[in-house]
């Protein structure tokens, strides 16, 4: 007979360390506001390797001990985070009171971003805690780092005859792509106006939307913030702009490619730093630097040079985690099966207003545009490897060398090279392999960066193996 002794049995590791500081008094704030406007459960949201929300529904009764860490999860559960296997101990996830917001699709429910603790320290696979150790990191040079993100997304109904989803406007419009076309806006008022007005109630500065180059494709524009505050808004912005969708019949599609012969989903990251007395070193005007539009298309020296230097001695990395997916790749491409130019970042280069580079230093803001990020990114481990490979370029001085104001998709790869200027990665597995090499994604991601790596060669494998059974030929006419 087996016998077990009681005293050599393991003994799991409590998730939070025993002298945890919790914000009492921010929690007991958060759930007297939350009660008064009457929630009835609570989601301490974190995310997976896609940015896509996890959480369990805790009624609002148990508020307090869902703030103090008392919702475990198995993470191995979810994709390409880490600890994988039954034999895992689990992590807790601890919100932040101070981000919790009633969820305009449903009033009766609150969202707060949460991070995961894992045998007493932060959990090394936790994309926010990754972002984090990121942003102390800039704090140790007395920085702050600011971020704006723009994202593209399709909005489709399912057509009745085809079951295909098509958009939800019914317009067509005249000329190369849809951009802009006022009558597709309108058309799209049943998801425009309920949105906007959420987004203009949840007040992040909301200032403009629009019908985008492609047929169903829409853009809305809010305020820049906190890198941290800014990547926990798109993935709570993706849940709503789906809730919204689902709400009148249709579906919000974040794929990046959705349709070969249509324009690719991006969420341009506009990144900014701001020193201790609250200025911005990418304004020039406010940092007496001259005019960005200068000989070297930024005043040297100068942070945001530097910075647009550092993000491209990375880019292929960066594009790993910027464009995580399989169909990212076919969507940054110069045109393809488009009529037109793709205005895809597919050049590892900068210019001012340049739309072909994967690095614009936009003339009308103070900050550096990485246009090589599309929708279906993780924003906080996208913005911590960003932030990285900036500073190391302010640490290091780097150049960036000249920008590239003309049209570079007129130029072959021949001529690119001849004038210094490489291509993005063309394929995921090409960015896997870079991000692997790039000693700036350990510094980023630490021990994370092997399970990052693993999941990346698994999507890429999943994807490239597939292949599309034989069909049979189509009956001959007549």
């Amino acid at each position: 007979m087996f016998v077990v002794r009681r005293d050599a049995m393991p003994t799991a590791k409590s998730p939070l360390p025993p002298d945890f500081a919790f914000d009492e008094a921010a929690i007991a704030a958060a759930a007297e506001r939350l009660r008064a406007a009457g929630v009835a459960d609570a989601l301490g949201v974190w995310t997976d390797v896609h940015g896509h929300p996890k959480a369990k529904v805790t009624p609002i009764s148990c508020f307090e001990k869902l703030c103090r860490g008392a919702e475990l999860y198995t993470v191995g559960a979810v994709e390409g985070l880490g600890l994988a296997g039954p034999h895992e101990d689990e992590c807790a996830a601890v919100p932040d009171p101070a981000t919790a917001v009633v969820c305009p699709w449903d009033k009766k429910k609150a969202w707060m971003h949460a991070d995961l603790w894992h045998h007493g320290a932060p959990f090394a696979g936790d994309p926010r805690g990754i972002l984090k150790r990121a942003l102390d990191r800039a704090a140790s040079m007395g920085l702050t780092f600011h971020l704006g993100i723009e994202p593209e997304f399709y909005v489709l109904r399912e057509d009745a005859e085809t079951g295909r989803l098509v958009p939800i406007t019914s317009t067509r419009f005249e000329g190369p792509n849809a951009c802009y076309d006022l009558r597709a806006t309108v058309e799209s008022d049943p998801f425009l106006a309920p949105m906007a007005r959420h987004l203009e109630d949840l007040g992040w500065g909301l200032y403009s939307y629009d019908q985008e180059c492609g047929r169903g494709q829409h853009e809305f524009d809010f305020g820049h913030a906190d890198a941290l505050t800014s990547a926990d808004r798109l993935v709570f912005f993706r849940f709503l702009a789906s809730e919204v969708a689902r709400s009148i019949g249709a579906v919000a599609v974040f794929e990046p490619k959705p349709f070969a012969d249509d324009f690719r989903s991006g969420a341009h990251f506009n990144m900014s730093l701001v020193d201790g007395n609250g200025v911005n070193l990418f304004d020039r005007e406010a940092r007496g630097t001259g005019d960005l539009a200068a000989t070297h298309g930024l005043p040297l020296p100068d942070a945001a040079y530097h910075f647009t230097a550092g993000l491209l001695k990375h880019a292929a990395a960066i594009t790993a985690v910027g464009c995580p997916a399989y169909n990212s790749y076919q969507g940054l491409i110069a045109q393809g099966a488009l009529s037109d130019f793709s205005w895809a970042p597919v050049i590892q280069a900068y210019g001012d207003n340049n739309r072909s580079a994967m690095v614009r230093a936009p003339l009308n803001r103070p900050c550096i545009e990485n246009r090589a990020v599309d929708v279906s990114v993780n924003p906080h481990l996208a913005a911590a490897l960003m932030l990285h490979a900036g500073l190391d370029g302010i640490e290091q001085g780097l150049d960036p060398g000249s920008p590239f104001n003309t049209d570079l998709y007129r130029f072959d790869k021949q001529e690119l090279r001849a004038r210094g200027v490489h291509t993005l990665p063309p394929t995921l597995l090409h960015a896997i392999d870079a991000f692997e090499a790039d000693p700036i994604s350990e510094l980023a991601f630490g021990s994370y960066k092997q399970t990052f790596l693993a999941f990346g060669h698994k999507r890429w494998e999943r994807a490239f193996f597939a292949v599309d059974p034989p069909r049979a030929p189509a009956p001959a006419a007549g």
